[in-house]
């Protein structure tokens, strides 16, 4: 079990991004986090098996349609046991 930290950049604010991403990581078993930074950037926590984390991974790269994301830059965290994926 690993836990991978993501800073997303782009306009990802106000488009739906943190529920898109609750939504990917919910649906594949995941648990961690989404939340706004006052810079524009999104901070994501993603909780679980290194395959499914890595899939979802792709999945923030990409973003809603209604986004569109400049960048992603992540980093490994110690793993958290953690209830649920939540927006913040």
């Amino acid at each position: 079990m690993i836990c991978r930290y993501g800073l997303v950049s782009g306009t990802v604010q106000g488009v739906g991004f943190r529920a898109y991403v609750q939504r990917k990581a919910r649906a594949a078993g995941l648990t961690g986090f989404a939340r706004n930074l006052p810079d524009g950037r999104v901070e994501v926590l993603l909780c679980g098996d290194a395959e499914t984390v890595a899939a979802v991974e792709a999945e923030v790269a990409k973003g809603p349609p209604t986004s569109r994301v400049r960048g992603v830059s992540w980093e490994n965290r110690p793993f958290e046991k953690r209830q649920e994926f939540r927006r913040g």
